[in-house]
């Protein structure tokens, strides 16, 4: 079973080989190979996820080289979970890109990129969840921005050029910080093995230990869009096609958060830092979704929107405790899926209607009730209206933070139902506006007079959509809502993964044998 670790990681990147090789030609073939990639990548994360919930942490040795002297990947509750539901996600936004031929841009290319880019940049989101070395983390970092920047910037229109340049440029300047922290790491310790820096870490001066979490913490919130690091994220994602931006707004941002917490759990647990967090938990919080209250375009407001629920996960992560770090891991799992699935149902919109702003939207409700629906669901569930589990993860972090006391996790409590208060508005003024308004003109020249429209003529069309990508976007919103069917099996396998994380010794042990330090 070890020798699985490796699949979702290598599996993508060999097609990705294969696909720039056939280049433009056998288009069918093409997507055949990214579907069917995906397909085993998830097969296989599910048979890893299984395995190690019952015998623990697997861990595959790159090279043959044993660690700490190689790099490792290894596979144990967290790292798992959250891959099998990032390969099931991948796969539906690769079948709805397919769907919606997003890739049509590439006849006149010398070779196809759109599949190849989202195959490396999924090959990168895994390695970086199995990581078990810091600078194979790097790599992993690298690869999501080779791969993302080909599918932020695809089809060269300037707005999307223009939003590329300050990603890369972000994302430059966290790849940085992150080299200075693997230097210092190094310099202090002598490997790069997180196994073994959880037991070195302990014997380094406090002021050490310090400087490198604190650059470390702020290479990975500038990946994860954490204030006051997260402005670049609202005006970079919603230029791109919809399955790009899907994928990264429910992937991307998760990984930043992902190293977080291991960070945080295995390296440095209950430090200093701990308070610092929950003061930048209520922050993203409070300042994203003020920042989604004020849009008047549904991308920009699901993107800003994105990053105050970062928030939530950051607050179970400064928690520092069991319960803290299980809210905060069953957080990311609903959050990976709905996230995606709210952009995929804006990509239907704006296919349907040339427009995603609230200003030139209305009557969708009757024209496209599917569609209406596929949005409704998932924004309610955002917003944590009960029993979903948007609601049942905030209620773990709630319950974590009250068993923990103290004002300041108190006043955390308070910002966090204030932000779900102020999500649930957001939304409300979006489906009010663009589902619910009655529409003055369609493009056919049928007039329903709405005495509340004030604004633009809404765009409104009748153009059916494709079933495959209903049928994708019907599947991620299953999916979401499949976590409040088995919000106990999922609420405690989270639970475990946590408990695990923060116990420390089966990660260790897994990885470097009994003894060996």
């Amino acid at each position: 079973m070890e020798g699985l670790v490796c699949v979702p990681v290598l599996l993508p990147l060999l097609a990705a080989g294969l696909k720039l090789a056939i280049g433009g030609r056998l288009r069918y073939v093409q997507a055949s190979i990214s579907l069917g990639t995906l397909a085993v990548s998830l097969a296989v994360s599910v048979l890893l996820l299984i395995a190690v919930d019952d015998g623990g942490p697997l861990v595959t040795d790159l090279g043959g080289w044993v660690a700490p002297v190689g790099i490792c990947l290894v596979a144990d509750r967290l790292s798992t979970l959250v891959l099998v539901v990032s390969q099931a996600v991948t796969f539906c936004v690769m079948v709805y890109s397919v769907a919606n031929a997003y890739d049509e841009q590439e006849h006149d290319a010398p070779m196809a990129i759109f599949h190849p880019a989202f195959l490396v940049m999924a090959a990168g989101v895994a390695d970086a969840f199995l990581s078990g070395d810091l600078f194979n983390l790097f790599v992993a970092f690298e690869m999501l921005l080779s791969g993302s920047y080909v599918l932020l910037t695809f089809g060269g229109t300037e707005s999307r050029i223009r939003a590329g340049a300050t990603y890369t440029l972000m994302a430059l300047a966290s790849s940085m910080l992150f080299l200075i922290a693997i230097a210092i790491t190094y310099a202090a310790t002598g490997t790069l093995s997180m196994a073994q820096l959880a037991v070195r870490f302990g014997t380094l001066p406090e002021l050490v230990k310090l400087l490198v979490e604190l650059t470390l913490l702020l290479a990975f919130a500038i990946k994860a869009a954490i204030f006051p690091v997260s402005a670049w994220l609202p005006d970079s994602y919603p230029t791109a096609p919809a399955p790009a931006t899907a994928v990264f707004a429910g992937l991307l941002t998760k990984v930043g958060v992902y190293s977080i917490i291991r960070l945080e759990a295995l390296l440095f647990p209950g430090g200093p830092v701990s308070t610092l967090l929950m003061w930048v938990a209520l922050a993203t919080m409070l300042v994203g979704v003020l920042g989604a209250v004020a849009q008047t375009d549904i991308k920009r407001m699901l993107s800003f929107t994105l990053v105050s629920h970062i928030g939530f996960m950051v607050f179970g992560v400064g928690l520092s405790t069991v319960m803290g770090m299980a809210g905060a891991v069953f957080y990311v799992v609903h959050h990976i899926t709905v996230q995606t699935s709210l952009f995929l149902v804006t990509g239907l919109i704006e296919r349907r209607t040339g427009t995603t702003s609230v200003t030139r939207l209305g009557g969708l409700m009757t024209v496209t009730p599917v569609i209406a629906v596929l949005f409704f669901v998932p924004a309610m569930n955002l917003s944590g209206i009960p029993p979903m589990s948007g609601f049942l993860g905030k209620l773990m972090l709630i319950q974590a933070a009250l068993d923990k006391g103290g004002w300041l996790a108190i006043v955390l409590v308070a910002g966090g139902l204030v932000t779900s208060l102020l999500t649930l508005y957001a939304i409300a003024k979006t489906w009010g506006k663009a589902f619910w308004r009655r529409p003055k003109k369609s493009r056919f020249g049928r007039v329903v007079e709405s005495e509340e429209y004030t604004g633009e003529d809404p765009v409104v069309t009748t153009t059916s959509t494709p079933p495959a990508l209903l049928g994708a976007t019907v599947a991620l919103v299953g999916l979401g809502l499949s976590f409040t069917v088995l919000a106990g099996p999922l609420s405690a396998l989270a639970v475990r993964a946590a408990g695990e994380l923060m116990a420390r010794e089966p990660y260790i042990t897994a990885v470097l044998g009994r003894g060996l330090r």
